[in-house]
């Protein structure tokens, strides 16, 4: 494959891949059919049985999608879901006034911007916690699930109807915030040849939009895209760039984690988007893994005495304890540097960078224990998906059954030790590429290296 100017190997380099990026219908055709599976999926939260492991609602979308999404199309993909994703999809045809593109310059609604204070994840932060809070909930009963996709769908409507292109993506959607800061991590990339060409090109049409296609939906300008998290892979620059400058790489993993200009990896509302996310997959391990019979019961005894404990002590984690424990692992790294240029600020930012990896492996971790303990479920609820008493493949009276009960923990004691190596490995690399000193690096490294490795501990204590 051809060699990009972004140091990645250049996919669309193949004629035959090219003109089926650019086709509307390979993408249009996969959204459909996620949206009707959707809508399927929010039917049956409502009219089908209200045994969560007997409904479709439940199987499908927390144990079936949810594994796909965390074991392969985000650490390979990055953002690829985005590209297909069935929520924003009725909001974005009625903004665009059809199913499929015409005039990409033309757009309904009142197409109003984004207010400029509110363009950061603290909003898409905000929602995952929100929905943390609530996920045993979420996770195991049907109408409930049915209630809260059906809402994400309704809100990327109306913010469509208002707003323009999709500011629901970009600044509101709690999975899209997920998606974002994992995906930095992910080889799959979409970057431009050369800059360059971008920067004497006065049209800039795959910021606005021509007759090929729309501008660019997530509001990013390709011309200085240089992360994954500020892209949605929805493909419209690949197809309106006239001078052919946009291409699609596979770079090396995690290369979008390096100092960006001199300035760390990460920004604060990011940075605290990982330790929501490492918050969540250790509270999450606890409830649904661990032994700890009061603690399940209070994720899911929702408005009671224990319920307000659990959720107070979910969001002193996420919001209190893991920054301060950042923050004063910084704190001493500079203090043991002697006081390196950038301030306390950088410190801590720099240190943020390794919660990528760290709170990846936690999460694939999570998913590997969930799917192979509940994957049973999956079959019988396909033969019978609103638990009507149906048996359509023949696999409905299936028992449950863990699969490779022996292997799993090892395939999750893998992915925690690899997540932990590569937060290291980031760590120290990104303190080595903003200090003097290799000696001033290595102290300044030091507390947080110690802290991940504490926290990696912690994972594999409430995994394994």
């Amino acid at each position: 494959m051809k060699r990009s100017g972004t140091e990645g190997f250049e996919l669309t380099a193949r004629p035959w891949l090219r003109r089926l990026l650019v086709s509307r219908w390979p993408q249009w055709s996969l959204m459909a059919v996620a949206l009707a599976f959707f809508a399927y999926v929010v039917l049956a939260g409502f009219f089908g049985t209200p045994v969560g492991n007997r409904n479709i609602a439940i199987t499908l979308v927390w144990i079936a999608w949810w594994a796909a999404l965390v074991l392969v199309l985000v650490p390979v993909g990055g953002r690829l879901w985005c590209s297909i994703c069935p929520i924003p999809a009725p909001g974005e045809w009625l903004q665009r006034g059809g199913l499929m593109a015409s005039d990409g310059r033309r757009t309904r609604g009142l197409k109003r911007r984004w207010p400029r204070r509110l363009r950061s994840l603290w909003l898409q932060n905000a929602g995952f916690l929100a929905l943390a809070l609530f996920s045993a909930v979420i996770l195991t009963t049907p109408r409930v699930t049915a209630w809260v996709l059906l809402g994400l769908v309704l809100l990327a409507v109306a913010v469509s109807l208002v707003f323009e292109r999709r500011a629901f993506c970009r600044y509101l959607c709690p999975v899209g915030g997920f998606i974002g800061i994992y995906a930095l991590a992910a080889p799959l990339a979409l970057r431009v040849r050369d800059p360059d060409v971008c920067r004497t090109h006065p049209t800039k049409d795959c910021y606005r939009g021509n007759a090929q296609g729309f501008g660019c939906p997530w509001m990013t300008y390709p011309g200085t895209l240089d992360r994954n998290a500020d892209c949605g892979l929805c493909l419209e620059c690949l197809r309106t760039c006239p001078l052919d400058n946009v291409t699609v790489v596979l770079q090396p993993l995690g290369a979008d984690l390096g100092p960006r200009r001199g300035r760390p990896p990460l920004s604060i509302d990011e940075a605290y988007k990982g330790f929501i996310l490492l918050a969540a997959a250790l509270v999450y391990g606890a409830v649904m893994m661990g032994p700890w019979s009061a603690l399940k019961d209070a994720a899911f005894q929702v408005g009671s005495g224990p319920w307000f404990l659990y959720a107070a002590g979910l969001l002193l984690l996420a919001l209190l304890l893991l920054p301060g424990l950042y923050l004063l692992a910084a704190w001493i790294g500079d203090r043991l540097a002697r006081r390196p240029a950038g301030g306390l600020r950088r410190g801590f930012l720099l240190a943020a960078t390794g919660l990528i990896p760290l709170g990846l492996g936690g999460w694939i971790a999570f998913s590997l224990g969930f799917l192979f303990a509940n994957g049973s479920y999956v079959l019988s609820t396909l033969s019978d998906p609103l638990g009507w008493g149906w048996d359509l493949l023949g696999t409905a009276g299936l028992a449950w059954r863990p699969a490779l009960t022996g292997l799993v923990p090892a395939l999750q004691g893998a992915a925690l030790v690899a997540g932990l190596a590569w937060a290291t490995r980031l760590t120290s690399r990104a303190f080595a590429e903003t200090t003097e000193s290799r000696r001033a690096a290595l102290r300044r490294a030091a507390p947080v290296l110690l802290l991940q490795a504490a926290l990696g501990a912690a994972l594999m204590g409430v995994m394994l």
